[in-house]
């Protein structure tokens, strides 16, 4: 029964991320778009068109035709029909990004959420943990959104602190891996929450306004765009924070929460740069620093070689720490709970495949100490070095 509910958990994982990632592709490509659309808008040329309230226009071709779009300052003179939302994409996203982490992490809290060598919690303990950020996080952000709406930097440099905080603060209780995703699931719980709460609820007072013949307040239009491009900034970053989980060589470093800030900041960083450039703005320096920004962080947080100990490790104390901590899961026949396969393919269950993969073994248990996934295995610092040891002799076989 264990092994069909881990068999039933990869399904879900595979088909709730494939909807994942298509709902986030809309809602980021509607996201640029309309933010790009709005920046590109031009004194209306029309006199009536000016005097029938529109703010803006622009002119665009795709798709072998062209397109006349205008955006009104608050709304049109007669509510139109059909009238095209765009929410789903947003809600859908959102969803399918919480079901992933109820598949992944909180069915397997113990496997994905828990650290043990960073935090010894027990698994629900975690779980709600994680829940109550993406909960609180939420309202620390809507209340700076209301109390500096009118101060646009400050509230940007209070948005970073809180996100600077969760990262440092998850990074100490949560498993690495984990820690990231989960700021990375705050900031994606702040942009669809700002859809759900604040620009859908402002697009149909404007609606109910001009159904009940009252002109409609322009501040609900102004709190839209706000939110809205605070989700356009806010994109790339929380795209960083949910790839880099694939990369150890980031949430494993010692400093990985300053590691996810830095990404963070060049992923604003960069869409910055795009939101000067649809304003006509091209900024070179921008990119650049950015390149020059990745290049420095590449350097400081580059893998360091284990030090030689010295000591004479023979194959067969190697082979046992690999078979106690690595073959549980890395086997043809995986032990350990939640694991149906063997992670990647890779199996230590001969003397051949063990040597075959010496360095592979030094590079995720020693250097980036990846492995064992979670420290499920219990692996000590005594025994990743001799490992190293092992690997550092040659790898001598049998």
């Amino acid at each position: 029964m264990t092994e069909l509910w881990a068999y039933a958990l990869e399904w879900g994982n595979l088909l709730i991320r494939w909807l994942h990632v298509t709902a986030a592709m809309a809602w980021i490509g509607t996201s640029f778009y309309y933010i790009a659309l709005d920046y590109h808008l031009i004194e209306p040329k029309n006199p009536d068109a000016e005097e029938a309230g529109v703010g803006g226009e622009a002119w665009e071709i795709h798709g072998g035709g062209f397109y006349r779009v205008e955006k009104y300052r608050v709304a049109p003179r007669a509510l139109p029909s059909p009238l095209h939302w765009f929410k789903w994409e947003a809600y859908t996203t959102w969803l399918s990004g919480f079901g992933l982490l109820i598949v992944l992490y909180y069915a397997n809290a113990n496997t994905y959420l828990v650290d043990r060598s960073v935090a010894d919690i027990p698994a629900w303990v975690a779980v709600l943990i994680s829940l109550a950020i993406l909960i609180a996080a939420w309202h620390v952000y809507d209340g700076l959104c209301r109390i500096l709406e009118r101060r646009g930097r400050l509230l940007a440099a209070a948005i970073a602190v809180v996100i600077a905080l969760t990262a440092f603060g998850v990074s100490h209780v949560l498993s690495p891996r984990a820690a990231y995703l989960q700021v990375g699931a705050m900031i994606g719980t702040w942009m669809a929450a700002n859809v759900l709460f604040i620009i859908i609820p402002g697009q149909k007072e404007l609606v109910r306004a001009k159904q009940q013949g009252r002109e409609p307040e322009a501040i609900y239009g102004i709190r839209g765009k706000q939110r809205s491009i605070h989700n356009n900034y806010l994109t790339l970053p929380v795209l960083i924070a949910m790839l880099s989980n694939h990369f150890s060589f980031t949430y494993q470093h010692p400093q990985g929460w300053l590691i996810l800030l830095a990404l963070v900041g060049l992923g604003a960083w960069v869409r910055h740069f795009f939101n000067l450039r649809n304003q006509g703005r091209v900024v070179w320096a921008i990119p650049a620093s950015a390149a020059v920004g990745v290049v420095v962080l590449a350097v400081l947080v580059a893998p360091r070689a284990a030090p030689s100990s010295g000591a004479n490790v023979t194959f067969a104390q190697a082979q046992a720490v690999i078979r106690q901590r690595c073959a549980p899961c890395h086997s043809i026949a995986p032990t350990q709970p939640g694991f149906t396969a063997p992670p990647n393919g890779v199996t230590f269950d001969t003397s051949d495949q063990i040597v075959g993969r010496a360095q592979d073994i030094y590079q995720q248990a020693v250097v980036t100490r990846n492995m064992p996934f979670g420290n499920l295995t219990n692996i000590t610092d005594d025994e990743r070095n001799l490992l190293a040891a092992w690997v550092q002799e040659g790898a001598p076989g049998p």
